[in-house]
């Protein structure tokens, strides 16, 4: 059973996801505007959000960057919107996954319990040491990362993504491994996996012409080494892992 804010003004599919959700079991709260929908977030704990981007006083997609800059809570995007770029500007903007209606109540669950699963397992492991690489410091129990004594601002799934490679360094990871363990998925779109890395590297202060840290072998898989000029000291296939604390 998972506590949903589903954020739609169509009254109808609102009620239709209201009764599915509770038929469901789930806890279910519900408004019909961007607003509402961050009152409800700064007041209440969610397990997911599921977002209609057609709200009647803001677009969903500025009311996902209003939710991220309060909340790390997984967001379903649930719109009529297909446009691929689109897509792709949500999945930066920090969407966990999206629908494009209309779709069945069974997508709609499906959906639901692998963002659900993907979230807490993210949560449930206990976390190793603090983990350095080059210049990169992640520490998995505070869940906070730097790199060359500067905080990096990620999103959940960033800092997942980073952790996962950073404990593997020089080690090419194929993305069906990283869909395994960073998304809990056993299949799905390679896209999800570019904009993640995209938005990584540019907080990295780098591009996928003029990689540093994070490099791409087409076909094969994603590599995380020190760059050239990291630390003396600082092996590329060896982490320097800290007890925490």
């Amino acid at each position: 059973m998972a506590s949903v804010l589903v954020v739609e003004d169509d009254q109808f599919v609102r009620s239709a996801l209201i009764r599915h959700l509770s038929e469901a079991s789930h806890t279910v709260r519900s408004v019909g505007t961007a607003l509402e929908a961050l009152r409800e977030v700064a007041h209440f704990r969610f397990d997911v959000v599921i977002l209609d981007l057609g709200l009647p006083d803001l677009d969903g997609a500025e009311a996902l960057k209003m939710l991220r800059s309060i909340t790390d809570v997984p967001v379903i995007i649930a719109t009529a919107r297909d446009d691929e770029s689109e897509i792709v500007r949500l999945l930066n903007d920090g969407a966990d996954d999206y629908l494009t209606k209309p779709f069945s109540v069974e997508h709609l669950s499906a959906r639901m319990a692998a963002v659900l699963r993907r979230s807490r397992a993210a949560g449930g492991a206990p976390p190793p040491g603090v983990i350095r690489v080059g210049g990169l410091s992640i520490d998995p129990l505070r869940r906070s990362a730097e790199l060359d004594g500067s905080e990096l601002d990620l999103t959940r799934r960033e800092f997942d993504l980073l952790t996962f490679l950073a404990g593997r360094p020089g080690v090419v990871v194929a993305r069906k491994e990283l869909l395994a363990e960073v998304w809990q998925q056993s299949y799905g779109d390679d896209q999800t996996i570019d904009v993640h890395l995209s938005w990584l590297r540019r907080k990295l202060g780098e591009t996928a012409a003029r990689p540093r840290y994070l490099h791409t072998l087409r076909g094969v898989g994603v590599k995380l080494q020190p760059p050239a000029d990291a630390p003396v000291g600082t092996a590329a296939d060896t982490p320097v892992t800290e007890p925490p604390g």
